[in-house]
C-alpha cells in the first residue's frame, strides 16, 4: 500500500460504548497521528441520543453512521484510514468498502468478539455488536442501509481473550476463524484495530484491558498483511487515554501502527 491513503475519516464516536470521558481525548490524538497520511474528513459527533431497538444512544449512533456514510458516498475513496471512537465506527467504513470491493477481507483484531446482538448483548451497547452487525445480524433499522453481509470465511479475529456466551454461539454459527500467520491474505483486506487488543503492560489507554497482544506482535501482523494482500483500510478504535500525558504515550504506538500498516507518513 502507499504511504497515503485518499481519506482518512474521523470518526469520534462514544456513543457505542457509553464512555463520554476518555473516548473523545483518544479520537483527537488518533485523528492527530492519522492526519498525516492523507487528507480529513470528519464525522461530526451527535448529541448522546436515545435508546432505540435494544440499543443504548442508539439515534446518535445512527445519525452518525448516516454521516459518514455520505461522506463515503461523496469522496468514493480506494484506500481509509479511520481514526476512531468506538468500535461501531467500523460498520459504516467495512459496508463501504466491502461494496467497492466485492472480495473483501476483513481483519478483526480485538480482545473481545464483540458478536452480540441486541437480543443477545448483557450492556446495550453497540460497540460489541459490531461484528453480528456485519455478518448478517444488523439492527432493523440499518437493514436498508446496509449493503450485502460479509462472508464468514472472509472474515478473521486476531487477539480475541474474552466473549460472553451470546457471542461465542455466533462465532460457532457462523464458522468464524482466526487469522493464521502461515496462511498470507491476498487481495483486498481491511484491518480493524482495537487497541484493547494490545497488552495493558504496554498499552493501558483503554477502558478494557484484557488484551494479551504484544505491540511487537501486533507490527509484525500489520506489515505482513500489508506486505501479501491489497491493504485497502485501517481503522484504530477504542483509544481512552486518561490525560494529555496518556494521549502523547499512546500516539507513539498508534503512529508505529500506522506506519507498519502505511509506511511513514
Amino acid at each position: 500500500m502507499q504511504d497515503r491513503v485518499d481519506l482518512v475519516l474521523a470518526y469520534p464516536q462514544w456513543q457505542g460504548s457509553g464512555r463520554p470521558d476518555h473516548l473523545p481525548r483518544g479520537a483527537t490524538a488518533a485523528e492527530a497521528v492519522c492526519a498525516g497520511y492523507g487528507p480529513v474528513a470528519r464525522v461530526p459527533v451527535a448529541a448522546a441520543g436515545e435508546t432505540g431497538e435494544g440499543i443504548n444512544r442508539w439515534t446518535a449512533i445512527l445519525q452518525q453512521f448516516e454521516a459518514a456514510r455520505a461522506i463515503l458516498h461523496d469522496r468514493q475513496p480506494a484506500r481509509i484510514l479511520t481514526a476512531g471512537g468506538d468500535c461501531a465506527c467500523d460498520v459504516a467504513v467495512i459496508d463501504y468498502l466491502h461494496r467497492r470491493y466485492p472480495d473483501l477481507q476483513v481483519v478483526w483484531v480485538d480482545a473481545h468478539l464483540d458478536a452480540n446482538t441486541a437480543a443477545t448483548s448483557p450492556s446495550g451497547n453497540f460497540h460489541g455488536m459490531p461484528v453480528a452487525t456485519l455478518l448478517g445480524a444488523p439492527p432493523p433499522s440499518l437493514v436498508p442501509l446496509l449493503g450485502s453481509p460479509l462472508r464468514p470465511d472472509r472474515f478473521h479475529y486476531a487477539g480475541v481473550q474474552a466473549g460472553d456466551d451470546g457471542e461465542w454461539a455466533f462465532q460457532r454459527e457462523q464458522g468464524l476463524g482466526w487469522f493464521d500467520p502461515e496462511q498470507p491474505l491476498t487481495g483486498p483486506v481491511h484491518v480493524h484495530f482495537d487497541l484493547d487488543a494490545l497488552d495493558p503492560a504496554e498499552f493501558p489507554h483503554v477502558a478494557f484491558p484484557d488484551g494479551r497482544m504484544a505491540v511487537a506482535e501486533a507490527l509484525a501482523m500489520l506489515r505482513a498483511v500489508a506486505g501479501s494482500a491489497t491493504l485497502v483500510g485501517l481503522t484504530v478504535t477504542e483509544f481512552a487515554p486518561a490525560d494529555a500525558t496518556a494521549a502523547a504515550q499512546g500516539s507513539q504506538v498508534l503512529r508505529q501502527l500506522c506506519e507498519a500498516a502505511l509506511g511513514a507518513g
